[in-house]
C-alpha cells in the first residue's frame, strides 16, 4: 500500500544520457563595483585567469552602462548582452563588496535583469555558482550568504566552497595583480571546485531541471487545448 494517495502520482522521468559536451566549460563572472580600481573586478579577473588555465572559457560582464532595473527597457543593448552571456554560460562566479551588511546595488541590479525564464529560454536554471566577496575591514560572510540566497531563487547549484577577502586592498599590488597568499589559494580552490562540479552537472542539466510541476502544467494545458466533442 502506498503511504499516501495523490491524484497526480510522481513519476521521475527516465534519464537520457547526453553525449558529453565537446566545448570548454563556459564561465561568466559578475562583480559588484563601478570604481576605477574595483577590487571585486580584480578578484573576477584573477579567477577568470585561473579558470582559463584549467580549460574553461571565461567572460566577465562589465556592469557600466547597465540601466537600473525597471528604469529601462528589456531591449536595452546592455541588458541583452547580460542575458545573452547568462544564457551562454554553464557556470557563474559572483564577487561583491559588502555594503551595509549585504551585496551592492551594482551586483543586485545585474541579477535583477536576469530573468528565470522567458518562454523556453532558461538563463540561470541548472547552472553552477560560486560566490566570493571583498571587505574593507574584518572578515564577514554577509555578502556571500546573500548571494547564495539569490542563487537559490535563480535555481542555481551553489558549490560548498567560497572565498572572502578581508582588508581586500591589501591583496593586490599597484598593477592590480593578486598577491600570493593563502587567500589566493582559497580562490583557486573555489575555481577548481566550480570547474569540477560544472563538468559533473552540465551534460545532465536538462534531466536535473525537469520538474514535476512543469510537466503537470504542460499536461493540463494540452488537455485544455483538446477540442471538446
Amino acid at each position: 500500500m502506498p503511504l499516501y494517495d495523490t491524484p497526480y502520482p510522481l513519476v521521475v522521468p527516465a534519464r537520457q544520457d547526453a553525449a558529453p559536451a565537446a566545448h570548454a566549460p563556459r564561465f561568466l563572472f559578475l562583480y559588484g563595483s563601478l570604481r576605477e580600481r574595483s577590487l571585486s573586478r580584480l578578484v573576477c579577473e584573477e579567477a577568470a585567469k585561473m579558470a582559463e588555465s584549467i580549460g574553461a572559457e571565461a567572460r566577465i560582464f562589465d556592469p557600466r552602462g547597465l540601466p537600473v532595473f525597471g528604469d529601462g527597457p528589456d531591449t536595452h543593448p546592455r541588458v541583452q548582452e547580460l542575458r545573452s552571456l547568462s544564457e551562454w554560460s554553464e557556470a557563474h562566479l559572483w564577487c561583491s563588496p559588502e555594503q551595509h551588511g549585504t551585496i551592492t546595488g551594482v551586483l543586485k541590479n545585474q541579477l535583477d535583469w536576469i530573468p528565470l525564464a522567458i518562454g523556453p529560454r532558461r538563463f540561470t536554471q541548472g547552472r553552477t555558482l560560486a560566490v566570493t566577496q571583498v571587505t574593507g575591514g574584518a572578515r564577514s560572510f554577509n555578502a556571500v550568504n546573500t548571494m547564495r540566497q539569490v542563487g537559490r531563487w535563480l535555481r542555481m547549484f551553489a558549490i560548498p566552497n567560497q572565498s572572502v577577502f578581508p582588508h581586500a586592498h591589501e591583496h593586490f599590488d599597484e598593477s592590480g595583480a593578486m598577491k600570493d597568499s593563502a587567500h589566493r589559494d582559497r580562490l583557486a580552490d573555489v575555481v577548481e571546485e566550480l570547474y569540477k562540479v560544472t563538468l559533473l552537472l552540465r551534460d545532465n542539466r536538462q534531466w536535473v531541471d525537469d520538474r514535476h510541476s512543469a510537466r503537470r502544467a504542460a499536461t493540463l494545458t494540452q488537455a485544455e487545448q483538446k477540442p471538446k466533442m
